[in-house]
């Protein structure tokens, strides 16, 4: 796979992961909380699950294919630990521009 293709999945996966997140902690959360309504956590928590481990295994294949340093990879790990992560992640990413390549 060609290192602009690794970008541009580990990107689509960190936008979702990140989106089910917010979905997460912002609709699904209060909706068992406030209404009462538990299956909002159940399944936006398990679409939030695959993603989040989708995302994990992405952090891994674009950290091989593109050489990053350990402090790279580390960061986009805990990205995925906090609301807004993956994209704060992404915009850092992309302001690096082609050094990102040339790691």
């Amino acid at each position: 796979m060609s290192d602009a293709a690794v970008i541009r999945k580990f990107r689509a996966i960190g936008t979702a992961e990140g989106i089910s997140f917010l979905l997460l902690l912002g609709i699904a959360m209060p909706l068992k909380y406030m209404m009462g309504i538990p299956e909002a956590v159940k399944y936006t928590g398990w679409i939030h699950g695959i993603l989040f481990v989708w995302y994990c295994y992405m952090v891994i294949e674009a950290g091989q294919a593109l050489k990053w340093k350990f402090g790279r990879i580390f960061l986009a790990f805990l990205a995925a630990l906090l609301p807004l992560g993956p994209f704060l992640f992404d915009r850092w990413f992309l302001r690096k521009g082609k050094s990102v390549l040339e790691e």
